[in-house]
């Protein structure tokens, strides 16, 4: 008997896959003699991306803290010195935050004045403006990258001290 609430032996309207609820598919002699589509080849390798530069690394750190998107006791513990003083300084005037585009980090360069030390400037842009960030790496004692200097470009992002 089949009626609303019973169902017979014959599939939905509109269906037109083999497959039965409860059961192994139904397979037809067609279907069984064609192979099975290739798998999609990847656009790119899968290759793991190699390390990453520490310049980067820390360009990338110090704009999120600075635009906002971190909090300031995010770097704590990457930095040393005076430089969380000054980075926390700079991030109460929000300089890299604005309504809009995001910031992001433009070109990077690097210099290094002795081994276990590197001084780094970053182009930041933000929309169609361009802003300077420098910044001082140096290498502890237990081999870990600390920032140990931070300063964004423009005369009115000095501290006090320094002008």
């Amino acid at each position: 008997m089949t009626g609303p609430g019973r169902r017979g032996n014959s599939r939905p309207p509109g269906r037109h896959d083999t497959r039965r609820p409860g059961g192994s598919p139904v397979r037809t002699a067609a279907r069984r003699s064609a192979p099975p589509p290739p798998p999609p080849s990847p656009a790119r390798p899968l290759v793991p991306p190699g390390p990453q530069r520490p310049t980067d690394l820390f360009a990338e750190r110090l704009l999120a803290v600075l635009s906002g998107r971190r909090p300031v006791h995010w770097m704590l513990r990457h930095t040393a010195g005076q430089a969380y003083d000054d980075l926390a300084w700079l991030t109460e005037r929000s300089p890299l935050r604005t309504p809009g585009a995001c910031p992001v980090v433009h070109d990077i360069g690097y210099y290094v004045p002795r081994q276990g030390a590197v001084e780094a400037f970053a182009r930041i842009s933000t929309g169609d403006r361009l802003r300077a960030m420098a910044f001082r790496l140096e290498r502890g004692p237990d081999q870990r990258w600390r920032c140990t200097a931070v300063e964004l470009g423009g005369p009115s992002l000095r501290r006090p001290s320094e002008r």
